[in-house]
């Protein structure tokens, strides 16, 4: 039976852990591509345009804005944000399925554009003073920064009701049986199948074979 790919939305404060996962969700989803989103903030020392994200001046990212190019597109902490369309379009028409490491307010906006096709998983810290403790030890913002995110994210953690899952993130390996349960429960829906109208020819095509006389 074929089955429709669909897009993995991992959103949650700046903090919870999102990038952790990316890795172990795509080795373990062979089919599963990353989506690599625009932003404009500053690259950071460790990362690759290209790989974490396209890095973009803010004028080129606001023509593109404007051209309606992005599936989504925000500003957080100060920076734009932005998920290219056609990449994503382009890999669930090949088959492929798609693993986005978003904001909360872009996850949100996904949703919206792709309500058959998107699911929603919003990572939560296991308290606020354990969120704090992460972004300060991670050292790649000062101390201005840190608070300004610290100060967002219950704006960020309200908006967990218009996810389809909420994934508490103490423990990574817990977290990334959670995960990898998810996709798999959502792969097996019967809304994915190609035959999407009630899954109506993969009845009729096992019930064929059910017709045949059973024995040698």
């Amino acid at each position: 039976m074929k089955r429709k790919p669909f897009a993995l939305v991992l959103s949650g404060p700046s903090g919870v852990g999102k990038s952790t996962f990316v890795r172990p969700l795509l080795d373990a989803f062979s089919n599963m591509q990353f989506s690599v989103s625009a932003t404009t903030r500053p690259r950071r020392a460790h990362e690759q345009d290209g790989r974490e994200y396209h890095f973009l001046s803010e004028e080129t990212f606001r023509t593109r804005q404007a051209n309606g190019k992005f599936l989504e597109s925000a500003q957080v902490h100060g920076s734009l944000y932005g998920t290219l369309e056609a990449d994503v379009r382009a890999a669930l028409e090949a088959g492929h399925g798609v693993l986005l490491d978003v904001d909360v307010q872009g996850g949100v906006n996904i949703k919206k554009r792709m309500p058959d096709d998107a699911v929603l998983v919003f990572l939560l810290p296991p308290s606020m003073q354990t969120l704090e403790q992460r972004l300060r030890k991670r050292g790649t913002e000062g101390a201005e920064t840190v608070q300004r995110r610290l100060a967002h994210a219950p704006n960020e953690i309200r908006q967990l009701v218009e996810y389809d899952y909420v994934v508490v993130n103490d423990s990574i390996d817990a977290t990334q049986a959670n995960l990898v349960a998810i996709c798999r429960a959502e792969s097996l829906r019967r809304s994915r199948l190609v035959d999407a109208a009630g899954g109506n020819a993969v009845v009729d095509e096992f019930l064929k074979e059910t017709a045949r006389p059973f024995g040698p």
